[in-house]
């Protein structure tokens, strides 16, 4: 028997409910093994469907999302992120796929920052830079999970002082569910024995067209963000919150993901396209519109609402050459979008910056929504 075969006959655990006026669909979540990480640990994938047919599949290993299957315009299904099939290939160096990312998502410059007077050393594993949490971030950890009343995955992880060179011992709890209005909701919250910074976040790399449709430059973007955060060669923020008027960061009114991607512009230079942080016009405390991609074909529109201050996007410029992917598609240079929502890059050197400092005592909460429909 092969490892595959052996996987399909492993129990799978359904806690499932009713829904619908004929109570023909069934939401709830569905329990998996997935296998196991060298260290012997257990990995289980757990589904997540709601009412309308919509479903995700998550693992606790890092909290990935491996799969998001939302319709199109004509009610067809489809898998919106790029990933794997299996677990091992997610347990080497990959693009981040669907995982959760800390403690400290995206760049923190020279992999060093000082807190309360003292200097802390990271990993550099980003050229000069420690990126998305070092060498053993929390994508790399298997999260304890449970399934809440509401039919919520909660998944756990305690992240012990000096893990990566991060002071305090930090308790992160991280809740997806999934509602009736085909809002895939992630709640983040931790607290802290000791101050530390941090910075959590998902890392899907999303194509409306389906995952194995390769590029998105055609794709449609609606940033609410009047200001990014240019940066210098390196992706460190200069400081500066520039305004996105006349350049090719414009997007507070739809643009073609493609139309200026190749502009000749230094901060895309810098970045071979897209990756920057964009601030996004925050309105009040209830998780706010940060953006809003459409693909003309297939008609899906995903919406992304969040509490977060910022909002990175990234359009795949670093995957070259070929990784073959899901059901062997093979996934190429622009071929998805992250819209990863956060504290912005390299705050804990940026005073200037909203503070990314958590306290005892302090209950760090922040939510994002990505919200599908079809136009």
């Amino acid at each position: 028997m092969t490892r595959r075969q052996a996987l399909a006959l492993a129990p799978t655990l359904t806690f499932l409910s009713c829904t619908g006026e004929q109570n023909k669909t069934m939401s709830g979540i569905t329990k998996q093994s997935w296998g196991a990480l060298p260290s012997g640990e257990s990995i289980d994938l757990y589904t997540l469907r709601n009412g309308k047919g919509v479903e995700t599949t998550i693992s606790n290993f890092g909290g990935r999302i491996v799969t998001l299957k939302v319709p199109d315009r004509a009610g067809k299904f489809e898998d919106v992120v790029l990933g794997y099939d299996t677990l091992e290939p997610y347990t080497k160096p990959n693009p981040f796929f669907g995982t959760l990312v800390g403690r400290y998502a995206n760049r923190i410059a020279n992999g060093e920052f000082t807190l309360n007077g003292k200097k802390y050393t990271l990993l550099k594993n980003n050229g000069p830079n420690s990126l998305h949490g070092g060498g053993k971030g929390f994508d790399k950890k298997a999260w304890k999970a449970d399934v809440t009343a509401n039919n919520g995955l909660q998944l756990s992880y305690l992240s012990k002082d000096g893990e990566e060179g991060y002071p305090g011992n930090l308790s992160t709890t991280v809740t997806y569910s999934l509602g009736d209005d085909n809002g895939l909701r992630i709640d983040y919250e931790a607290t802290t024995d000791a101050d530390t910074v941090l910075n959590l976040t998902n890392h899907s790399y999303f194509n409306m067209a389906g995952h194995a449709h390769g590029a998105i430059l055609d794709h449609q973007l609606l940033l609410n963000a009047d200001k990014f955060t240019p940066v210098n060669a390196n992706l460190i923020p200069t400081s500066e919150l520039r305004s996105v008027e006349g350049t090719p960061f414009d997007f507070r009114k739809p643009m073609a993901i493609g139309a200026r991607i190749d502009a000749p512009d230094e901060q895309i230079k810098f970045a071979k396209g897209y990756d920057h942080n964009f601030v996004v016009n925050r309105t009040g405390g209830e998780p706010t519109l940060a953006a809003r991609v459409t693909d003309p074909q297939s008609g899906r529109v995903m919406e992304v609402l969040t509490t977060q201050p910022g909002v990175q996007l990234y359009t795949a410029n670093h995957i070259e050459g070929e990784i073959k992917g899901k059901a062997g598609a093979i996934y190429h240079f622009r071929s998805a979008y992250c819209f990863e929502t956060q504290h912005f890059p390299d705050t804990p050197n940026q005073p200037s910056f909203p503070t990314a400092v958590l306290k005892p005592g302090q209950k760090f909460h922040e939510t994002t929504i990505f919200r599908f429909s079809t136009a």
